[in-house]
Parts: C-alpha cells; sequence; structure tokens
C-alpha cells in the first residue's frame, strides 16, 4: 500500500503541475542567487569606490603640498636673485672703502704737514696697494709698459709715426693704461705706435748717391 502511494507521489510529481512546480522553485533559488551575487558585487564596487576616492583625497593633498613647496621656492629663488643683484659688488666695494680710508687720510695729513713730496709718497703707495690688492683678489692686472710689440687685440693705436728705432710696429708711449681681467682684455691701452721707416724708392737712392758723390 505504501509503495503504491509513493509511486502515485512520483507520477504526481511527474505531471506538468508538478514539473511547474518544480521549475518555479528554481526560479527562485535562481533569483535568489542572482541576487546574493549582485548585493556582493554592489558591495565590493562600493568598497572600491570608497578606496578611489580616498587615494583621489591624497592624491589632492599631495598635489596642494607640492605646489605650496614649489611656489616657495620660486619666491626664495626670485628674493636671492635679487639679492644678488643689490649685493653682488659688496666684497671688492669693501675693499675700495678701504683704499678711500687711505686717501682720507693722506688728506689729512698733507693738510697739516703742507709737505709735497710726504703727499706724493703717500699717494704712490696708496696706488701701488689699490693696484696689489685688485691683482690679488681680483686677478685685475695692468699691461706692459711702453717698448712691447704693438697688439691691436690689446692696444689701440691713438697716434703713429715712423722711426728709425725700431723694426717692428712697437708701443712708444702709453696715454691710458690697459687692463687684463684674467686672460681677457678688459680695456685696451690707448698708445702711441712707432712703425718701421718705409724703405726708400730707388730715385731717392740714386740722387742721394749723386749728392753724395758730388760732396766728395
Amino acid at each position: 500500500m505504501g509503495k503504491k502511494a509513493t509511486e502515485q507521489e512520483e507520477i504526481k510529481d511527474s505531471s506538468p503541475e508538478g514539473l511547474e512546480e518544480n521549475m518555479s522553485a528554481g526560479e527562485e533559488i535562481q533569483a535568489e542567487e542572482t541576487e546574493v551575487c549582485e548585493e556582493e558585487e554592489e558591495d565590493s564596487m562600493a568598497e572600491e569606490l570608497s578606496s578611489v576616492k580616498e587615494e583621489n583625497t591624497q592624491l589632492k593633498d599631495q598635489l596642494l603640498r607640492k605646489t605650496a613647496d614649489f611656489e616657495n621656492y620660486r619666491k626664495r629663488m626670485i628674493r636671492e636673485k635679487q639679492d644678488t643683484v643689490r649685493f653682488g659688488n659688496q666684497e671688492i666695494l669693501k675693499d675700495l672703502i678701504e683704499v678711500i680710508d687711505n686717501f682720507e687720510r693722506a688728506l689729512s695729513s698733507s693738510e697739516e704737514s703742507k709737505d709735497f713730496d710726504s703727499f706724493y709718497d703717500g699717494i704712490s703707495m696708496i696706488e701701488q696697494q689699490f693696484t696689489n690688492m685688485l691683482a690679488s683678489k681680483y686677478n685685475l692686472t695692468k699691461m706692459t709698459d711702453s717698448g712691447e710689440e704693438y697688439d691691436p687685440n690689446c692696444h689701440e693705436a691713438l697716434m703713429m709715426e715712423e722711426t728709425e728705432e725700431v723694426k717692428v710696429p712697437t708701443v712708444m708711449q702709453i696715454f691710458q693704461t690697459g687692463y687684463m681681467l684674467h686672460d681677457r682684455v678688459l680695456r685696451p691701452a690707448k698708445v702711441k705706435v712707432g712703425k718701421p721707416m718705409a724703405p726708400a724708392a730707388d730715385g731717392d737712392n740714386e740722387n742721394n748717391a749723386d749728392e753724395n758723390a758730388a760732396e766728395a
């Protein structure tokens, strides 16, 4: 009897109504699984979005800090450049102040003694100290005196004259001293240049020979 009831139930489950109920139950289970998956996906997307927002906030903070640091650096560079322009000559000015002090002492001494020779010696000593300071600290040196060969890169010829005393163009007189800064001409010397005598023409030589023979 029990066996027949079970068979009847199985036959009932295999009926269209039973199949429909089974399919409906399967769809419900699948819908529940889909809903669970969607909820999990939404949770995952929410976590990822939160992480992206946090990272974006950190990047904005870093950008703001970098921008502020760069702006401070730019202002500091501008200030240092301005200070360099304003105070770039302070070292040489300190040295020049000492030269002024020496001139003031020489003038004060000359007012008391009225001794021209002492005054001249004092001024000469100041000039020597000054040129030595420029040469030792700043490598600013005077060009050599007259007698050297004329160099258009170092000399500015204000006058030229022929002379038998030289075989090549030579500096005969210096009107204004030239200066070298390291190995560069800072100011060319203004000079008078002596150049060799031009050779006499053949006709002039014959005339001179005739004059010498007539005198003999």
